[in-house]
């Protein structure tokens, strides 16, 4: 995929794994909703969760969106990245407004505005820095493998 066709993939696309390692080195996956905000992914989650331990220890990260149920159809992205963990209350509000708009009534009333404040006294923002992205598309093959 083109940037172009990364950023229109990413756009259509609702969920994000995230890959980071655990204390004992294993893989730890796990799905999150997620936002673009200046051409940066972002998701939120609980402060206390488990990926943010593993963050805190090593912010390397794998990345993960995908697309299609015939091997004709795969496409997705992986990526290589380094997750800035966010933890001032402004900014954890506006990537939880973000995610309300993108998966939920788009526009957010006040009240809508302040339960994100007091849902981002307990989360985390995420910011991903992409390092090395892959993508692929088999669409684009033409049914030759």
């Amino acid at each position: 995929m083109d940037a172009g066709e990364l950023a229109a993939f990413l756009d259509e696309q609702r969920t994000l794994t995230i890959a980071t390692l655990g204390r004992d080195g294993w893989p730890h996956l796990m799905p999150l909703w997620y936002a673009v905000v200046e051409s940066v992914p972002w998701a939120w989650t609980y402060a206390k969760s488990q990926k943010v331990r593993n963050l805190e220890r090593d912010p390397r990260c794998t990345i993960q969106v995908e697309a299609g149920t015939e091997y004709g159809e795969l496409r997705g992205m992986m990526a290589k990245a380094e997750c800035e963990l966010v933890r001032d209350l402004d900014e954890i509000a506006a990537v939880g407004a973000a995610l309300a708009r993108r998966y939920g009534s788009g526009v957010l009333t006040q009240e809508q505005r302040a339960g994100m404040h007091r849902q981002a006294a307990k989360r985390v923002g995420l910011r991903l820095h992409l390092r090395e992205v892959v993508t692929w598309d088999h669409r684009k093959l033409g049914g030759t493998y």
